[in-house]
């Protein structure tokens, strides 16, 4: 026979005698450490933001009044010279960000397999990325300056000083010449990362493709890319993100003049020497929306191409073929 007594119901803690048990206690000290980051988090990146927002749609100095213009200051984004002009020029940048990737695929390729002194050289390729920017800007302003460092290089290997252009004025080559140094910079960080990855390749798909007589291209391109295509994508996102935002070497090496002004230099001039902040604010806006749309851009054809080598390879047949299975099957078999 069923019972028709119901059990006890258990009588309900008090908040005192939670707090005071071990699942009270676990969340308690959980939600006390997470509210300290999360406060310092809130205070120095997200309400700044906010207020970022805010002051791109005024007109207004660090002191003083404020005159609401809507968006007026992103259509100067995009109307003023200086501004566009920066903008167009970090495409020089995103250019030299695919350069150092691939400089850093090729040596962290390298790298990675026995090399006579690959230690020294994994060591002398990471070594600027420990050098402050600021003083690797003044290493190269003294290495380019006219008559300086190189030209007295290129005179040892008998180029007069008056065939040598000036480096840093040229407009038609300095930007090239402060990508190359901005690559020479940060290259190593990419070749650590990379190496990082490829060591984590399974060893056995070399072997079969040395059985199966891959060259080194083979094995680059079929093992290689696919297996680390995730860190690939990681570092084209960073790459490109900074090529927006280059501010250390054309600042410390030119100035920005000479048509080097990047965004950032621009943004840094309107900002704290013309105290334009609403305007320097719709820049930094704009910029966030360039990089988030650059990423939202690689999430999409990175996913493009993993759809594409996972899709199921449909095997077509052709009409004679159809035909002669047809035939074969309707002829009798003899024995």
């Amino acid at each position: 026979m069923k019972s028709n007594t119901a059990a006890p119901a258990k009588p309900r803690k008090s908040l005192r005698e939670w707090a005071k048990s071990m699942r009270g206690q676990q969340i308690i000290v959980t939600l006390v450490f997470l509210l300290v980051p999360l406060l310092l988090l809130f205070t120095f990146t997200y309400l700044p933001f906010l207020k970022m927002v805010q002051f791109s749609f005024f007109k207004m100095k660090y002191i003083g009044k404020r005159e609401f213009v809507g968006l007026k200051n992103y259509i100067d984004v995009f109307t003023r010279d200086d501004c566009f002009s920066a903008l167009k020029l970090s495409l020089y940048y995103m250019v030299g960000s695919v350069v150092q990737m691939a400089l850093a695929l090729l040596f962290a390729t390298i790298l990675s397999f026995k090399v006579k002194g690959s230690k020294f050289f994994r060591g002398a390729l990471y070594f600027p990325c420990l050098i402050c920017g600021i003083s690797v800007g003044f290493i190269f302003k003294f290495f380019f300056t006219h008559g300086f460092v190189l030209d007295s290089l290129l005179g040892f290997l008998g180029i007069p000083l008056e065939s040598c252009p000036y480096w840093l004025k040229d407009e038609s080559i300095n930007n090239i010449v402060l990508v190359a140094c901005s690559v020479w910079k940060y290259v190593g960080q990419n070749i650590v990362m990379f190496i990082g990855a490829i060591a984590s390749v399974d060893s056995t798909l070399y072997e079969a493709a040395d059985i199966d007589g891959a060259n080194a291209w083979h094995k680059f391109k079929d093992i290689i890319l696919p297996s680390i295509r995730t860190i690939v994508v990681l570092n084209l996102i960073i790459s490109v993100s900074g090529a927006l935002s280059a501010f250390e070497m054309p600042y410390v090496v030119t100035g920005g003049a000479f048509g080097t002004s990047t965004y950032f230099v621009v943004m840094d001039k309107l900002a704290h020497t013309d105290q334009k902040v609403g305007l320097a604010s719709a820049m930094a806006v704009v910029l966030l929306c360039l990089i988030m749309l650059v990423t939202a851009f690689q999430k999409f054809v990175q996913k493009k191409l993993e759809d594409a080598e996972n899709k199921p390879v449909k095997l077509t047949v052709t009409t004679e073929q159809n035909t002669a299975a047809r035939a074969s099957s309707a002829t009798p078999a003899h024995k």
